[in-house]
């Protein structure tokens, strides 16, 4: 993930990309703030720490902070400003199915 410090200190939602495709998508108060939170720490604070986390479990021993991070420093990050970001995550995980978010429920 490149760039993080330039993302702003407002709220929105942003995107993690592995190779062109959209694999999770989260929101936040603070862009800035929860982006380094992904880069840095341990699977607590994160559901996409703790996804990844998971599949690198399956590839071989317990996956470290530093392999997670690793893992994650590859991939590409971007973000949008919004005064919704809830209701845009919501959309955005509904139309784009990413791997590593847990499911939104369907409007009914």
């Amino acid at each position: 993930m490149e760039a993080v410090a330039d993302a702003p200190r407002a709220p929105g939602v942003h995107v993690v990309l592995d190779g062109g495709t959209v694999i999770y998508v989260g929101r936040t108060g603070n862009l800035r703030n929860r982006l380094r939170q992904h880069l840095t720490g341990n699977r607590e604070p994160s559901v996409l720490h703790e996804q990844v986390g998971q599949l690198l479990d399956e590839q071989g021993p317990v996956a470290t902070a530093q392999d997670i991070a690793g893992w994650l420093g590859r991939c590409e990050v971007r973000w949008q400003e919004t005064d919704n970001p809830e209701g845009t995550k919501e959309a955005l995980v509904l139309a784009l199915n990413p791997r590593f978010n847990r499911q939104v429920p369907k409007p009914r």
